[in-house]
């Protein structure tokens, strides 16, 4: 597997930066080698910890950009359409292939296209609420 950008999120705000290529959602941890060192040694993350795991564009991302948070008429993606609200306030639109209440986590494709984040792994405890969007 070819190692992709990641930004580990813990719900106690802490980021772990970096490259990884053995995240799966069915494991209980993933190895991250740092962005500042990517040859050095990777740090063990333990995925009940995270808040979400961003797999991202660029590691600095635009912190003046304002990601859209709904869909354009024209648009049909696929899958459901949801917001998602994290136990921190935190508010995330996108679409998801498999949200269920009762799984560890499921992935949020952001509904902006030209956001930072490709995709999302949101981890259910970490949510207070998810909304189903109309389509």
């Amino acid at each position: 597997m070819e190692p992709v950008k990641v930004v580990a999120r813990y719900e106690n705000g802490k980021r772990v930066k970096g490259f990884s290529q053995d995240f799966f959602p069915n494991k209980d941890r993933l190895h991250i080698y740092p962005a500042a060192k990517p040859s050095g040694e990777a740090v063990e993350v333990l995925v009940k910890e995270l808040k979400a795991i961003f797999f991202v564009r660029d590691f600095t991302g635009n912190f003046q950009y304002e990601e859209r948070k709904s869909y354009l008429k024209e648009e049909k993606p696929s899958g459901r359409k949801i917001e998602v609200t994290f136990k921190d306030g935190e508010v995330m639109v996108g679409t998801t292939m498999g949200y269920d209440p009762k799984r560890t986590g499921f992935f949020l494709f952001p509904a902006d296209p030209k956001s930072n984040n490709i995709r999302v792994f949101v981890m259910t405890a970490a949510v207070k609420k998810v909304r189903n969007l109309e389509s």
